[in-house]
């Protein structure tokens, strides 16, 4: 009985599609991607070299000619995977404010984007991958297995959000925390590349009321549906053997 090689969740920020991710990867014993983390290295080394972000060209030379990789964790660390930039882990270095406040005007960049497109097939192919962005079904892996997109209602993901800031001690208020979040969606679906929207073929779950172990639970009899849709077909080929 096979399982999905790629499965592909995309949807807008605090939708729920990271933690839904990786307790999908660790149950199946997959590589978790997120291919985020892959925009924010690229930044984080355009900062190290002192780059100008707004420069289009260097940014996307800078993108091309990097090697990023993403592994597994071996088990010893909290972490559900690493990030390296030619060999580098970089893992550590790429959520602070700096990359924050950088990562959106890079992965805007058409060149980049196509740059960080390849790296990411090269990683997504080689299977058992639960891969997380806002274009994985649309533009990165249109012939991903399974594709899920997830959203909420802004004023929930905005909720989510704020809760999250308060847990690491930032004292932001929520209605500005809504705002950003307004701001952010806007941006990524009027964006000339890659645009954030559902793949025709997506399954679109709304978590705005749904606790997470419901909704592990949904995804996985999602697979197990999917196994069980193979069954007949290759015992079909068997008989016509």
């Amino acid at each position: 009985m096979s399982r999905p090689s790629i499965i592909a969740i995309d949807g807008p920020a605090a939708s729920g599609k990271t933690t839904l991710a990786r307790r999908i990867a660790d149950i199946l014993g997959y590589l978790y991607f997120d291919t985020g983390l892959m925009y924010r290295a690229v930044t984080l080394i355009a900062l190290e070299r002192g780059l100008d972000i707004s420069d289009e060209p260097a940014m996307s030379d800078l993108a091309a000619g990097l090697l990023i990789d993403v592994q597994r964790s071996p088990g010893i660390d909290r972490k559900p995977s690493f990030i390296y930039v030619n060999g580098r882990d970089v893992s550590a270095h790429l959520r602070t404010a700096k990359v924050d406040a950088n990562v959106s005007a890079v992965s805007a960049i058409k060149g980049v984007r196509e740059a960080l497109t390849r790296q990411q097939r090269r990683v997504g192919e080689r299977g058992h991958v639960v891969v997380v962005g806002r274009d994985i079904g649309t533009v990165v892996f249109p012939q991903a297995d399974l594709k899920l997109y997830l959203d909420a209602s802004v004023e929930e993901r905005a909720r989510r959000r704020w809760k999250d800031f308060q847990n690491q001690g930032h004292d932001e208020a929520y209605q500005n925390v809504l705002e950003a979040m307004r701001e952010r969606d806007r941006k990524d679906s009027a964006r000339a590349v890659a645009p954030l929207m559902p793949a025709s073929d997506a399954i679109l779950i709304d978590t705005t009321n749904v606790e997470l172990a419901d909704l592990i639970e949904q995804v996985m009899s999602l697979i197990s549906d999917m196994n069980e849709e193979e069954t007949p077909a290759q015992e079909g080929n068997k008989d016509g053997a």
